[in-house]
């Protein structure tokens, strides 16, 4: 798996936004990586060091449209926590 593949987009929220302030960056993540995988591809993708990633696994809303119910997509987060002193990732600014 490319490094490219695992990270699929940042997450841009008012609570992400705060946890910036803390060295803490949000990603949506492909469902079957793992913290070791997402780790080596925020290193080599940002070149920044990695403390630790949180991973959750969110599952689809409900939702309707007209008659029609159904849900939408699971999909994967991770929170990942950069070390002391490293720099910012860019994308976020």
């Amino acid at each position: 798996m490319d490094y490219r593949d695992v990270i699929i987009k940042p997450i841009i929220t008012e609570k992400s936004t705060r946890l910036m302030e803390d060295n803490k960056y949000s990603f949506v993540v492909q469902k079957k990586a793992n913290k070791i995988q997402i780790k080596q591809a925020v290193e080599k993708l940002f070149d920044v060091q990695v403390k630790d990633v949180n991973t959750m696994n969110m599952k689809g809303k409900p939702r309707r449209f007209g008659i029609y119910r159904g849900y939408r997509p699971s999909w994967k987060k991770a929170v990942v926590t950069l070390e002391e002193g490293s720099k910012s990732i860019e994308i976020f600014e």
